[in-house]
């Protein structure tokens, strides 16, 4: 149970629906290590379909899912995997991929919102200076941007990185995990942007609500190559489908409601601009997340996420700035409700109490 009345700490916070809780409850089960999970199976089917990949898995975290997609790729040790400096992997996930494939980074900055560019891509796929070996094995991006406030990658600027990416011969890995949000921003199919990529993974457990788990999608070799990673990973689990049951309940309900949280997110957003001028501009909140900038309260961003857990809201420091996200477990009432809390913080740090 989340100790906060409106708990915008994360799209991850989520409680199973009844839906969910009624079709975990009714799961027909089987042994996914062995592959006879039925509803493990009927899962990664409608992923592999919705995604328009030839086939799926079905695992704990979008981590692991990210590791295993990126572990294929990866040739080995002394080669890199290239991505926008801010990407999940290579902040959150770095020490994963030292500890678990030896996979380090070649990063760069763009000049857009988070997301690759064809311009930066190439940037990042030329040859080793020294010895003038091309020492990429993957190139990894990010739809949509975690560390900027949910930004969307263009579908025609994916299009543009992987003409790049084919003319360096590099496979592409997209980190998918809220893709769907991506699409329901833009009202695109999935496909504009998983047709690009070798791979790819969404998660179950963020915007669209399930309890547990996430996919790596891709070719059938790929795949059945990824099952053995998987194992390896210590990923094998046994009678999943309690778990897979909810994931489906999310897959089929959860894209078509996603709008309401990015309208949730920009009149938070709205409202927080017009109570601390210069600490949000609405038009960045494309998706579910609202990035504040806390100095135009005069509150460090450690003080302004305490001050509102004491007032009952979650929020979460990120990139230097404070984080909330809209998800299904928030009605309007309840960003009525941290608009409110917001506008009693916000007066604290003006008044310098």
């Amino acid at each position: 149970m989340s100790p906060f009345r409106v708990d915008l700490r994360s799209d991850t916070v989520t409680t199973p629906s009844p839906a969910m809780r009624d079709a975990m409850a009714k799961a027909e089960v089987g042994d996914a290590w062995y592959g006879d999970d039925p509803t493990v199976n009927r899962l990664q089917e409608r992923a592999a379909e919705v995604t328009g990949t030839e086939a799926a898995l079905f695992v704990a975290t979008g981590t692991m899912a990210n590791q295993i997609g990126l572990a294929l790729h990866a040739r080995g040790a002394g080669h890199l995997v290239a991505c926008e400096a801010g990407a999940h992997v290579a902040t959150t996930e770095v020490a994963s991929s030292a500890v678990l494939s030896g996979i380090a980074y070649r990063t760069g900055s763009s000049a857009e919102r988070g997301w690759m560019t064809a311009e930066l891509a190439r940037r990042l796929l030329e040859p080793d200076d020294a010895f003038d070996v091309e020492v990429v094995d993957l190139l990894a991006v990010e739809n949509t941007v975690g560390s900027h406030a949910g930004s969307v990658m263009p579908a025609e600027e994916l299009r543009a990185v992987r003409k790049v990416a084919e003319e360096a011969g590099v496979p592409i890995h997209l980190d998918g995990a809220r893709i769907f949000n991506a699409a329901a921003a833009t009202g695109l199919d999935v496909r504009e942007w998983t047709s690009q990529v070798d791979t790819m993974m969404f998660c179950l457990s963020k915007g669209l609500g399930a309890p547990i788990g996430s996919v790596l999608c891709g070719p059938a070799e790929l795949i059945r190559e990824a099952r053995r990673i998987w194992i390896l990973f210590g990923g094998g689990w046994r009678q999943a489908g309690v778990l897979a049951a909810a994931g489906l309940v999310a897959l089929e309900e959860g894209p078509g409601r996603l709008a309401e949280d990015h309208a949730r997110a920009r009149r938070l957003a709205e409202a927080i601009a017009e109570i601390s001028p210069g600490a949000v501009d609405p038009r960045t909140v494309e998706t579910n997340m609202v990035f504040v900038d806390t100095e135009a309260t005069g509150l460090s961003v450690a003080t302004a996420i305490e001050r509102l857990g004491v007032e009952g809201v979650g929020a979460v420091p990120v990139a230097g700035r404070l984080r909330m996200v809209t998800h299904r477990d928030v009605d309007d009432a309840g960003i009525a409700y941290a608009i409110d809390a917001w506008r009693r913080v916000a007066g604290m740090g003006l008044r310098g109490s």
